[in-house]
């Protein structure tokens, strides 16, 4: 069984590369300028997504069962982000605009399984509150659903800015003071407690600059589309690959305890 699930996810990781390859030649005719710094950002993260997503399915098997189900959700994240980018630099190639739906896509599948991470890794190594999982869960669609609402037009701007800001505030809240936060510190594994520190910090820092691109981006037009497209696609490259490799590292951590 175990044999079969190893080839399954090895294949899983050579379809996403035949994905890409596949993407790339549909768009043989776009060329991409030696001067787009938007293109060229928008191909090495989606580049540097294929290399993450590849590295952890590989690595599930070098991790303890418990374990691997995290892993693999770092792997899903990073695939997803994938694909999507593969088609925002066609999209950016081809027109020079990368409308606000795209990233709303992968937002709302990648994020709620980033911050789902947070039970899961406190799953594996002590029994926790399954309500942990749905409260994180549904504060990451409160603050997708709130922001892309108001950037699309749907709801005042303001408003929509302000959903999706008590939906961040209050997985803050969850992952520092809440009961997922507590139930890591009282976890006693290092590994794990240092991990999760370092998953709020990408949660709160790195994170930020979301939030920070509406009021700039759009609610004040400070920043132009193309610097913005630039300062997304970097956050990004640190959000998903750097969350998913401390994952990761924590799993490796404790399964050499092992």
């Amino acid at each position: 069984m175990r044999e079969f699930f190893m080839k399954t996810i090895k294949m899983l990781a050579l379809a996403l590369v035949l994905i890409g390859a596949t993407t790339a030649a549909n768009a043989a005719t776009a060329f991409l300028a030696a001067d787009d710094f938007v293109g060229i950002s928008f191909w090495l993260i989606s580049m540097g997504m294929l290399a993450a997503t590849a590295f952890f399915f590989m690595e599930q098997a070098n991790v303890g069962a418990q374990w691997r189900k995290c892993v693999n959700v770092a792997g899903l994240v990073t695939g997803v982000a994938f694909i999507h980018y593969m088609y925002m630099r066609g999209v950016w190639v081809e027109t020079g605009e990368t409308p606000t739906v795209y990233r709303y896509v992968d937002w709302l599948i990648t994020v709620p399984l980033q911050l789902v991470e947070f039970y899961l890794i406190l799953s594996a190594v002590r029994k926790v509150d399954s309500n942990i999982f749905w409260r994180l869960l549904i504060g990451a669609l409160v603050m997708l659903v709130g922001g892309y609402l108001g950037e699309a037009g749907f709801i005042n701007p303001t408003l929509g800015f302000i959903i999706g800001m008590a939906g961040w505030i209050y997985v803050l809240y969850e992952i520092f003071s809440g009961d997922a936060g507590k139930a890591a510190a009282k976890s006693g594994n290092k590994a794990l407690v240092t991990a999760f520190g370092a998953l709020r910090m990408i949660v709160t820092i790195g994170w930020a600059i979301y939030p920070l691109g509406y009021i700039f981006g759009y609610l004040t037009g400070g920043i132009d589309a193309n610097t913005l497209n630039v300062i997304y696609n970097l956050a990004d490259f640190v959000n998903k690959i750097a969350f998913g490799l401390i994952i990761w590292s924590c799993a490796v951590a404790n399964s050499s305890k092992r």
